[in-house]
């Protein structure tokens, strides 16, 4: 490594360090208030993730939905990208499916 790799690592380190000792220093400040508003805000997340998830379905219902009509209209016309096109609306309900397993994974809503 040359001087000047070493002399940003070093500086990346010590401006983490700072942010560490500063985000300590405003908790204690405040009292604990930062503590409790995370605590509320977890808590307002979690009671909105099982109405996310109603609404996530629909969409997904509607993208499949939408996705079959114009898959059909493709292979209706003869269309040689068909397989293609099938294929991008397929991936994308798998994807926002992932996605709202995550999300209810990650905020630990069954």
């Amino acid at each position: 490594m040359n001087r000047f790799q070493n002399s940003t690592k070093g500086i990346s380190r010590g401006v983490l360090l700072m942010g560490l000792v500063s985000l300590a220093m405003a908790d204690a400040v405040a009292g604990g208030t930062v503590v409790g508003a995370l605590g509320s805000a977890d808590t307002e997340v979690r009671s909105a993730i099982p109405a996310l998830s109603r609404i996530m379905l629909a969409v997904m219902a509607i993208m499949a939905i939408v996705g079959a009509i114009s898959v059909y209209g493709k292979w209706s016309n003869g269309d040689p990208d068909t397989r293609k096109s099938a294929a991008s609306w397929f991936g994308a309900l798998i994807f926002a499916g992932l996605v709202l397993l995550v999300v209810r994974a990650v905020f630990g809503v069954s």
